[in-house]
C-alpha cells in the first residue's frame, strides 16, 4: 500500500496531466460533431473487429452442431421427397397421404477404409438407434454401400469399394441393367458389368441404382461413364464409372430401410421352396 502511495506522489504531475487531457478530449468529442462522429466510427471499428473475431471463434466450435442440424434437415427433405414420388406414381382421388415404404436414418462416419480390397466404414449409430443389417447407405452425392454388421451403438458398412460388393445398377438413359463391382485399382472408379451391347452408351452418361433389390430405391446416383469397351465375348460392355462420391472423405451418410423388404424376401423364399 505504501508503494502505491509513493507511486502516485512520484508521478503526480503526469497523472494530473493524464486526467486533465482525458477530460479535455471527452469535452471536445461531446461538443464537436466532427470529433464525435470520428470517435464513434473508430469505436465501432474496434468493437466490430472484436465481435467479428469472437464470432469467428464461436462459429468454428459450433460447426459440429450446425452440421448435425443440416443432416437432420436433409433427412426430413429426403423423406418428404420420397412421399411425393409415391404420390405422383400412384395418385388417388382423396387427400390421404401415402406412406413411403422407405425409411431414412442419419449417421456420421467415424472410420473409413478405402485402401484395402475389402473396405468397410464404421458409423456412430447402431441397434439402439433403430438400425438393422442390409440397409442401403448413401450420402448427399450418391451410393456408399450396404450395412453389414451392427452392435448396440455402432454399425459397419460394406463399402462399394469391396470386392464382395455386387449392387444392381442401370444406365439411366437406356434403362439397361448390370452389376456394380470394384476392381481395387482406383477408390473413385468402380465397374459396371453385364450391360448388353444393345445399350447405346456414351462417355459422361449417368449410372444410377436399378431398384431391382430390397435395399436401394431406384434412381440413387452412382456416377458417370468414364470409358467402356466390349468384354471378351463381345456381348456385354465393361464400363468404368467415375463415382459422384469422393469415397476417401465421407463424413455424413443416410441409411435407407425398405419396410417391405422382409415381406418380399419371405415371398421369394416361398416361391423358391416350391420349385
Amino acid at each position: 500500500m505504501q508503494q502505491i502511495i509513493f507511486f502516485f506522489i512520484r508521478n503526480k504531475n503526469f497523472l494530473l496531466f493524464a486526467v486533465l487531457f482525458t477530460i479535455s478530449v471527452a469535452l471536445t468529442i461531446q461538443t464537436h460533431n466532427y470529433h464525435n462522429d470520428k470517435f464513434i466510427s473508430s469505436a465501432n471499428f474496434v468493437t466490430g473487429g472484436v465481435y467479428t473475431f469472437r464470432n469467428n471463434i464461436t462459429d468454428y466450435f459450433a460447426l459440429r452442431t450446425e452440421n448435425d442440424d443440416l443432416l437432420e434437415e436433409n433427412l426430413l427433405l429426403r423423406k418428404k421427397l420420397d412421399h411425393l414420388k409415391d404420390i405422383v406414381a400412384a395418385p388417388i382421388p382423396d387427400s390421404t397421404v401415402i406412406p413411403s415404404k422407405f425409411e431414412y436414418f442419419a449417421a456420421r462416419v467415424i472410420n473409413n477404409n478405402y485402401a484395402n480390397t475389402k473396405n468397410q466404414l464404421t458409423l456412430d449409430k447402431g441397434r439402439n438407434d433403430g438400425l438393422s443389417i442390409d440397409l442401403g447407405v448413401i450420402s448427399s452425392k450418391g451410393i456408399v454401400g450396404i450395412l453389414s454388421d451392427i452392435s448396440n451403438n455402432y454399425a459397419t458398412v460394406q463399402s462399394i469399394l469391396n470386392t464382395k460388393s455386387r449392387i444392381n445398377a442401370k444406365h439411366k438413359i437406356s434403362g439397361h441393367f448390370g452389376s456394380l463391382k470394384w476392381n481395387t485399382k482406383d477408390p473413385n472408379v468402380v465397374q459396371l458389368i453385364d450391360i448388353p451391347r444393345l445399350a447405346e452408351i456414351e462417355k459422361g452418361d449417368t449410372i444410377v441404382t436399378g431398384g431391382r433389390s430390397t435395399i436401394f430405391p431406384e434412381g440413387i446416383l452412382i456416377g458417370t461413364v468414364k470409358d467402356f469397351h466390349l468384354d471378351n465375348d463381345d456381348n456385354y460392355y465393361y464400363v468404368n464409372i467415375q463415382l459422384f462420391n469422393d469415397m476417401t472423405s465421407l463424413e455424413h451418410v443416410y441409411l435407407i430401410e425398405n419396410n417391405d423388404a422382409q415381406e418380399i424376401k419371405e415371398l421369394e423364399k416361398r416361391v423358391e421352396d416350391e420349385k
